[in-house]
């Protein structure tokens, strides 16, 4: 992991789109573009970009018209509006007659930081989850959100991806490939596997390398696809490992940890401890300080992981 460089994945998002060389893209933005950075889009491609002002819903149903016309829509805005605000849109309009739309949420989780907690999408994965026919990706450093948007591109159906506003290290080297349904396994530890996805991927990796030097070998799983998920790799690493642990900056309800236990429940019965937002609105702080208070940082995976041995 190359800690040196940090790059938010909004910003590889970004940078994506504007490498994505297919005349059928359009990108459509909420008044918020130099935020989501949809705007590299847009300088290299205006004629190929709509700014559809604070009209979110309005967005999704544009989405969807352009959709049904054979465009690859690419729909961007903060996560707590593009999911939460857009819901039934998303729900009847695409997700329903399962019309070929990218959802990306930017500005995801707790890490949107200062913003509050009103920004702070903590149930957008469990939204998106629980919709038929809905892809659902978390990315998790600047390669892997490169890579997996242009995977997007050549999907179809509708998904949904989730970015955060917080710089992250670089995880991957450039060679790395990313299929949706898999996850990445980092390391082979058999004392415990930690499942992450998103900007808490790199704080796994961090408890690992320092429980290495403690005598603890674990692996993490970055879990970069939610639905589908890596099923065959969920059951490998409970069978291959002691403890089972779960963290994501979203609520523990509904997202990554439900994911897995539901795998577990139905095929491999094993205790998973899942870590993430209690049932609970975000504060208002620093991200550092927020991954601290609500324990999803690398010092909270540490104490689990001594505490679970």
């Amino acid at each position: 992991m190359n800690s040196k460089k940090l790059i938010a994945t909004r910003e590889s998002f970004g940078n994506a789109l504007a490498d994505l060389e297919d005349d059928r893209i359009v990108v459509l933005d909420a008044d918020l573009s130099s935020s989501t950075k949809t705007d590299i889009f847009e300088k290299k491609y205006p004629e190929r970009f709509i700014e559809n002002g604070i009209a979110e819903a309005d967005m999704i149903g544009t989405a969807a018209g352009l959709a049904s016309c054979d465009k690859i829509p690419f729909v961007a805005s903060f996560a707590a509006f593009a999911t939460g605000r857009c819901y039934d849109q998303i729900r009847a309009s695409i997700a329903y007659p399962k019309l070929n739309v990218k959802i990306c949420g930017t500005h995801s989780g707790i890490t949107v930081g200062e913003d509050g907690a009103t920004h702070q999408m903590l149930e957008d994965l469990s939204l998106m989850r629980t919709l038929p026919n809905m892809t659902v990706i978390s990315p998790s450093d600047d390669v892997s959100t490169r890579k997996i948007i242009s995977e997007v591109a050549r999907h179809s159906g509708p998904t949904y991806v989730r970015l955060s506003r917080m710089k992250t290290p670089i995880i991957y080297a450039e060679n790395e490939e990313f299929e949706i349904g898999k996850g990445k396994q980092i390391g082979n530890g058999k004392d415990a596997t930690i499942f992450a996805t998103g900007d808490v991927v790199c704080e796994a990796i961090k408890a690992q390398e320092f429980l290495k030097t403690k005598g603890i070998n674990v692996r993490v799983v970055d879990m970069y696809s939610i639905k589908p998920i890596d099923k065959e790799l969920v059951l490998k690493c409970a069978e291959e490992t002691n403890n089972l642990i779960s963290i994501e900056d979203h609520s523990i309800i509904g997202g990554l940890g439900s994911a897995i236990a539901e795998i577990l429940c139905d095929e491999y019965p094993k205790k998973l401890v899942r870590m993430g937002i209690n049932d609970t609105f975000g504060k208002s702080g620093t991200p550092e300080q927020l991954l601290s208070h609500f324990k999803i940082d690398a010092n909270a995976i540490i104490e689990k992981v001594k505490e679970m041995m």
